[in-house]
Formats: C-alpha cells, structure tokens, sequence
C-alpha cells in the first residue's frame, strides 16, 4: 500500500495494489474509486482532506510522520 499527499492540491492517494487502472467513479464528493478490469478496487484519492479528516491529518501527514492510524467514522 502506497500512500501520496500533495500538499498544493490537498489531495491523498491511497495505492492499494500495483494492478493497472481502468476506470474511476467519484462515490461522494471529493471522494474517487479507481478500479481495475475486473471492478476491483485499486485506489482511492480524497480531495480537500485536511478538511475532511481529524486535526491529527495535519500534525501526523503533512509533516510525513507515518505511519499514521486514523478513524473516520461514517456519518450516514
């Protein structure tokens, strides 16, 4: 599992596996699936995280302290 945070963009990319993409859905806003040819998940970037994540984001990620573990709990 790979992890990118691009500070400029406020974006997080989470590789899940090295399989080849196929195509993307954004599931909620902010929030895209990549999968592969079969449909299964490869990938997931979140758009605007810092504002969707916990305070922890910003003190843990953005200064590259990983490994980080965050719980986000579903509102839903």
């Amino acid at each position: 599992m790979r992890f990118h945070y691009d500070k400029k963009q406020d974006a997080l990319y989470i590789r899940f596996n090295e399989n080849l993409y196929a195509e993307s859905d954004e599931i909620h806003e902010g929030i895209i699936l990549d999968y592969n040819k079969q449909g299964k998940i490869i990938g997931m970037e979140i758009l605007d995280v810092s504002k969707k994540f916990p305070r922890q984001f910003k003190t843990e990620i953005i200064k590259r302290k990983l490994p980080l573990s965050i719980l986000i709990e579903s509102k839903i």
